[in-house]
């Protein structure tokens, strides 16, 4: 299905209220816009005022058709219930159509994790140039915090800043996360020892008075794309054989913890959730991790 790449002004107008009143993330905005985008491809011209319940219905059947998940679709919905409020608040709206509609059932998908050995293959390996040592900190960092990408990429130099700094005499990190909620988290001491070495190599950069932490060679912030694909090649020249991406840094920092510490609390304030429903999912990786060692270790195990 193609979609225009200019929003309506609809949309436009939504997504500047959720920047400036909501004070959504840039990655978020990002997310919102595309979703915007194939809301008004699907309405094909219609505003969306003149929406009804059996169109929504009607547009999920056609993402689902066509392969779309069902969790993708749940994120869709999710974002178009929120623009329906704000319609019906502002502009309005007399009815949300998004209200009460589910998204087709997905099968449960575990999130991905790197084993102990396989984070610490990643993280030892040398940084060779000046670049290297700055993508070392970025993913010493994520794995000793468990921090999102957003957050990450959004921490300044500067103590105190809005949008997240590194305290290194407490040995901790302020990010700013989601639903504009500010947490601080413990940083390990690898992940400090590459964050000094990584300050003291950014000095060789270009001065665009740039306060992020986290610069490119040109001395602008690091992007969420940018970060990604450095912790790809990362990865390829560590010879892992392993496709690594940003969040399965945070997955594993979360696992890894269940398994040593069993403190599903703890891990949920790390981690951020304003839920606990959304910890639990490491719960099943810690069972599995349990399942494993048993039929290894058991000498009536049924998988022996």
């Amino acid at each position: 299905m193609s979609e225009a790449s200019a929003l309506p002004l609809w949309a436009d107008v939504y997504l500047a209220w959720m920047a400036t009143q909501r004070r959504a993330a840039a990655l978020t905005l990002e997310n919102y816009r595309r979703d915007l985008l194939r809301l008004a491809a699907l309405a094909d011209g219609r505003p969306p005022q003149e929406l009804e319940a059996s169109d929504i219905r009607r547009f999920v059947a056609r993402l689902h058709g066509e392969g779309l998940s069902g969790r993708s679709i749940a994120r869709l919905l999710s974002a178009w219930r929120g623009f329906y409020r704000w319609l019906i608040r502002n502009r309005d709206a007399r009815h949300n159509p998004v209200e009460g509609l589910r998204a087709p059932k997905s099968p449960s998908m575990l999130p991905k994790v790197l084993s102990p050995d396989q984070a610490m293959a990643l993280l030892d390996a040398q940084a060779e140039s000046l670049l290297e040592v700055r993508d070392r900190a970025m993913f010493e960092l994520f794995y000793s915090s468990g921090l999102r990408l957003a957050e990450l990429s959004g921490l300044d130099i500067d103590s105190g800043s809005r949008n997240g700094w590194v305290d290194f005499a407490e040995g901790m990190v302020t990010v700013h996360g989601k639903r504009d909620r500010m947490r601080t988290v413990p940083v390990g001491e690898p992940a400090l020892v590459a964050l000094k070495a990584w300050l003291q190599a950014r000095t060789s950069f270009p001065d665009a008075g740039e306060r992020a932490l986290f610069i490119t060679r040109n001395g602008r912030r690091m992007s969420a794309g940018a970060v990604r694909g450095r912790l790809t090649r990362w990865a390829r020249q560590s010879g892992l054989g392993l496709h690594v991406h940003p969040h399965m840094f945070r997955h594993s920092f979360a696992s890894h913890l269940l398994q040593s510490s069993g403190d599903l609390r703890a891990v949920q304030e790390l981690l951020g959730h304003a839920s606990i429903r959304s910890t639990q999912v490491y719960t099943h990786l810690d069972f599995q991790h349990l399942a494993k060692v048993y039929d290894a270790a058991h000498p009536r195990a049924r998988n022996k």
